[in-house]
């Protein structure tokens, strides 16, 4: 095909094509104003692929379907469900739930993406394989999201994805943010010249020429359309000079001008055309049937070049659609989808026939509101939040009854929640709030709307929101009153907000049910350390950590159970009693489940927490690997990334320069708060000054850590503040610290508790009893799973006995500190326990490095789960990758590792 101009971005193309046909994917994100030949571009991606052997592969997004979940999606794979058989079970039932083709709770959404991921990859096994994605910015949210999920994860395939979208401030094309971006600018005027002298052949007036380049401004499409839309006297005199409104609506205008001349027919003809994005011609014959309309009514829109009709019903450009959609009145509109709805088979598309009837209707109708909240059910068992959204508000709209308009307000306030329009669900709350409402009605908005005010803020404010839905719900609803409660609490504690005044308000929620849930026996834990002191607290704490731990697995029709959403905070409450074997029983726990229900988003805090609980036990690789796959799946889901881990990890390691930014990053704008993130960022200085020997900036930064009202934040930041205070000489600062942690210490009873106030004594103490409290503190932490603050005792030790002038026994305390801090990647206090033994005249002796250094963490993770035993395709499910990325993966640990098997990663024992 002839393509004018484009001669990088025709060179960008073919270099991505070839790199594809030698196993490494290219993905595109092609942007541009509307008629800057994005289109042609595909095309022209299409027809150099199909020579080179390529399967080409096309979705294109119609701002009319946006409402319907995976449309655009069955589109692009609907030629390739022949190779779903390859596909692992879950991932084959995800992607026939999303398509309809089979009933059951709604798939995760990315989920659906790793089985898209793999169905490109299968086909891209047999030919190389071109996806194009026209129209980006019209996909349904669904589509959009897996899409931009397996642009971001393919790597190793024989695979192409171009992705072209116009430029809005439209968020619907946010899913694809990030991808290597290709901007189309305007043709130059050489090749604008030369595609005007080649489109049109009436004579032109040089002037008229000039102006019309000019105004174009290398729009191909402007270039085209602008004369088409003059007269030829026009043309060849030049004589029309008044002003000309914007290039796009210039286009409009002449698509409008150029339908408007044409018979009263074809006009309402191309009005159902563009009512009816899925291009069906049997569908848009039946609708013209219907208005009375012939086929041959099609002929003079076909011959001006509007539309064509082939296997589809194709029109010109979106700005032929919507200039004809929007110049038609309010009438003609409802008459076109009537006719549409009535020409639709309900047996074979209810969605689509209901969305029209509402579309057609005028003022409320019981009867359509009822079809569309059917179809708004369908697509939440699809999982398209959105699409049931759209039809669900439509339904609350043409609802007469205002108890069930309410109702289906809130439905549809909930599924724009869920599909992350939180300020459009604030808008339906407000349409629900109009009532009547029941006290439990208006008491559950109350907590939904706190929800949404949380989620979007976060202020420190908000946990008044939940506490005035929880004192609201409590005589109504006790069981989710005691759960707002909760929520308030958590609020507090995330925001910085006032914990105990939260706590002391908690004192009034109902009593919980018998038996009680777990998450009601976390909130009478919580309320009880809050308002009468840790020790009060602790052992309904531990009891509600077991309950977590044993609770058998429920989930209803959407996938949820009641402790879902708790177990992160279950998590952190394991950390605030020092109780590593909770922690670490609860951080598996949450992967496991996580993994199980395909629960992408509700995975990456899970990964979080176990790796935090790995960090805490020295065991820096897998921290780092969970870390990372964490990241991975906030890059691969366009979700905010949650610090904690790679705080924690960077603090630990010694890394400077990370930690530090980070630690910008999570204060930013938030100097003075109180909240977790900020706290947590405190504590990760603290740690990071503690191993360089910086002690007073450590405790000023512990001591900004141990503020917090978050129990996790306090418990970590303590024994921190502790060290640096009793070393920078501050020991009325470093006696109190050792005071609260020897409290919490008695009151959690863990050896890992006992540990720290051991050493803490130490620290503290001013004469020879210092020796016996370092080594009750080694033995207990020997038994626990910390072995970091082991390892850091050991150096504790030996820095004492060196100054005790023992340097013999310093030189056995601090070389084991040095081996461990060493072997576990903590640089930072390894360099510290160095510079100690060289004090005592010992060099300290240089350590072989592990196997696992010289991969990366996400190289070290597909390793050892080789290594395990699982396969290529075991091991793509889990970290949301293709097999023949693993493999590449593999190709490249072999090669580092000098190794040649998956026998030998066995026997390496990473």
């Amino acid at each position: 095909m002839q393509l004018f101009g484009r001669q990088h971005e025709r060179e960008i193309i073919e270099r991505v094509l070839a790199e594809a046909q030698a196993g490494r994917c290219g993905v595109l994100f092609a942007r541009g104003e509307a008629g800057i030949g994005k289109t042609a571009l595909l095309d022209y991606a299409g027809a150099v692929a199909d020579p080179l052997g390529f399967r080409v592969v096309r979705a294109v997004g119609m701002e009319s379907e946006r409402q319907f979940a995976y449309a655009a999606l069955h589109q692009l794979c609907a030629p390739l469900l022949k190779y779903d058989a390859a596909l692992a079970e879950p991932q084959r039932d995800a992607l026939a739930t999303a398509f309809g083709r089979k009933t059951g709770p709604p798939p995760d959404r990315f989920l659906v993406g790793l089985a898209m991921l793999n169905l490109l990859a299968e086909s891209a096994e047999e030919r190389p394989l071109l996806c194009l994605v026209d129209d980006a910015q019209w996909l349904d949210r669904a589509s959009a999201e897996v899409i931009a999920f397996a642009a971001r994860r393919a790597h190793a395939e024989r695979l192409v994805i171009l992705v072209a979208a116009r430029d809005t401030d439209d968020s619907e094309a946010a899913p694809f943010a990030g991808l290597p971006a290709l901007t189309l600018p305007g043709l130059g005027d050489s090749d604008a010249r030369a595609l005007l002298a080649a489109e049109i052949r009436m004579p032109i007036d040089d002037a008229l020429r000039d102006r019309v380049i000019a105004e174009a401004h290398g729009n191909p499409l402007a270039l085209l359309e602008l004369p088409r839309n003059s007269r030829p006297e026009i043309l060849a005199s030049g004589l029309d000079a008044h002003e000309r409104p914007s290039v796009t609506r210039r286009m409009e205008e002449a698509f409008r001008h150029r339908s408007a001349e044409l018979p009263a027919e074809t006009q309402r003809l191309l009005l159902v055309a563009a009512a009816e994005p899925t291009g069906e011609v049997a569908l848009l014959f039946r609708a013209a049937s219907h208005l009375g309309i012939p086929r041959s009514a099609a002929a003079p829109a076909e011959n001006v070049g509007l539309f064509r009709i082939d296997s589809l019903v194709r029109f010109r450009h979106p700005l032929v659609r919507s200039a004809i959609y929007a110049a038609a009145t309010p009438s003609e509109r409802r008459r076109a989808h009537e006719a549409l709805a009535a020409a639709g088979d309900a047996r074979v598309d209810p969605d689509r026939r209901a969305w029209h009837r509402g579309q057609a209707v005028l003022g409320p109708d019981a009867d359509v509101a009822d079809e569309l909240e059917r179809a708004g059910h369908r697509a939440l068992a699809r999982g398209g939040m959105a699409a049931a959204a759209a039809f669900v508000q439509r339904a609350a709209e043409l609802t007469p009854e205002p108890a069930l308009r309410t109702q289906r307000a809130t439905l549809a306030a909930q599924a724009k929640y869920e599909a992350g329009a939180a300020d459009e669900a604030l808008t339906l709350l407000a349409l629900a709030a109009q009532g009547p409402l029941s006290p439990f009605e208006a008491a559950r908005l109350t907590l939904f709307r706190a929800h949404i005010t949380f989620y979007l803020a976060q202020g420190s404010e908000l946990p008044s929101e939940f506490l005035d839905a929880a004192r609201a719900l409590a005589p109504v609803e006790p069981r989710m009153a005691r759960e707002a409660f909760l929520f308030a609490l958590n609020a507090a504690l995330i925001a910085g907000g006032d914990v105990r005044g939260v706590a002391e308000a908690a004192l009034a929620a109902p009593p919980a049910p018998d038996p009680p849930r777990p998450l009601d026996l976390l909130l009478d834990g919580l309320v009880s350390v809050y308002t009468d002191g840790y020790a009060a607290g602790v052992s309904v704490l531990r009891e509600a950590l077991i309950s977590f731990c044993d609770e058998e697995v429920d989930r209803d029709i959407v996938g949820h159970t009641d402790s879902d959403r708790w177990l992160w905070l279950a998590n952190r409450t394991a950390l605030a009693l020092f109780d590593d074997d909770l922690m670490r029983d609860l951080a598996v726990r949450n992967v496991a489940l996580t993994r199980e229900a395909g629960a992408v988003a509700t995975l990456r805090a899970a990964l979080v927490s176990h790796s935090v609980a790995l960090a805490l036990s020295g065991d820096f690789s897998g921290a780092g690997e969970l870390a990372a796959e964490a990241a991975a799946i906030a890059r691969a889901t366009g979700a905010a990334p949650l610090p904690y881990g790679d705080l924690i990890l960077a603090s630990w390691r010694g890394r400077a320069a990370e930690t530090t930014a980070l630690h910008r990053e999570s204060i930013r704008g938030k100097e003075e708060g109180r909240g977790a993130e900020v706290t947590l960022a405190h504590y990760a200085l603290a740690v990071l000054h503690n191993a360089t020997g910086e002690f007073l900036p450590a405790m000023t930064a512990a001591q900004r850590a141990a503020e917090s009202d978050e129990l996790a934040v306090v418990s970590l930041a303590l024994p921190e503040l502790v060290e640096a205070a009793a070393r920078a000489g501050r020991l009325e600062e470093a006696r109190a610290a050792a005071d609260e942690l020897c409290v919490r210490a008695q009151a959690s009873g863990t050896r890992w508790a006992r540990g720290l106030a051991s050493r803490a004594r130490a620290l503290i103490a001013q004469d020879r009893a210092a020796e016996e409290h370092y080594r009750d503190a080694i033995e207990q932490l020997t038994g626990s799973r910390a072995a970091g603050h082991l390892a850091r005792t050991h150096l504790l030790y030996g820095e004492w006995l060196r100054r005790e002038g023992r340097r013999r026994d310093a030189r056995e305390q601090l070389r084991t500190a040095h081996d461990m801090l060493t072997d576990m990647g903590a640089a930072g206090f390894a360099e510290r326990a160095a510079n100690e033994l060289r004090a005592t005249g010992e060099h300290p002796r240089a350590r072989t490095s592990a196997p696992g250094v010289v991969l990366t963490e996400q190289e070290l993770h597909i390793a050892r789960l080789v290594a395990t035993g699982a396969t290529s395709r075991e091991v793509a499910a889990t970290l949301f990758l293709s097999p023949r990325t693993i493999e590449a993966h593999l190709r490249s640990i072999f090669r580092k590792l000098g190794i040649s098997s998956r026998r030998d990663l066995k026997e390496l024992q990473l």
